[in-house]
């Protein structure tokens, strides 16, 4: 598809069951509550896949995010959301998220049920052109100092707090 406002989405409601269809654009500009997925990819050495959007993006153009993702088409599960985002953005085969657990994002009139992974791949990436304007593997350390100076998604961002206090609670 060559235009992601054409692309159609399953509407839900706040309980995450469907209740319609409409086309990506119809839903951002009318607030509607879909589904995306949000996949945390880490290498063997525990660095994190970083990377800047690009500036033709519907949602945060120009943007940091510590995840890989995006929405979730009609009629698709979160699962096969996940690995066919990681794949298309990452430019790679064969990569198998694991979920973690799932909120709802809500953010002025805009909402939608954030399903989060965590996938760790070991070799060479190609970023998808259209989507990723730059990207780097991170520590946690160096992610941390860019989140204190850049800006970020703010869904990734909610997520990624999300995300280090699951982390802390597993850990006890």
């Amino acid at each position: 598809m060559t235009n992601p406002a054409e692309e159609l989405l399953d509407v839900v409601d706040e309980h995450d069951r469907v209740i319609g269809t409409a086309l990506r654009g119809e839903v951002y500009r009318d607030g509607l509550t879909h589904r995306c997925v949000f996949v945390l990819v880490r290498d063997p050495a525990g660095r994190l896949f970083v990377h800047r959007r690009t500036g033709t993006k519907l949602f945060a153009p120009g943007a940091y995010d510590m995840f890989v993702g995006g929405v979730v088409g009609a009629g698709e599960t979160y699962a096969s959301a996940a690995v066919r985002e990681a794949e298309e953005e990452l430019g790679v085969s064969g990569i198998e998220p694991r979920p973690l657990f799932k909120f709802l994002f809500r953010r002025d009139r805009l909402a939608w049920w954030c399903d989060v992974y965590q996938a760790e791949w070991d070799g060479p990436v190609t970023p998808q052109e259209s989507e990723v304007a730059w990207h780097a593997w991170l520590t946690p350390a160096e992610l941390d100092e860019r989140l204190a100076r850049d800006t970020f998604v703010p869904d990734g961002l909610d997520a990624y707090r999300r995300y280090r206090a699951w982390q802390t609670g597993r850990a006890r």
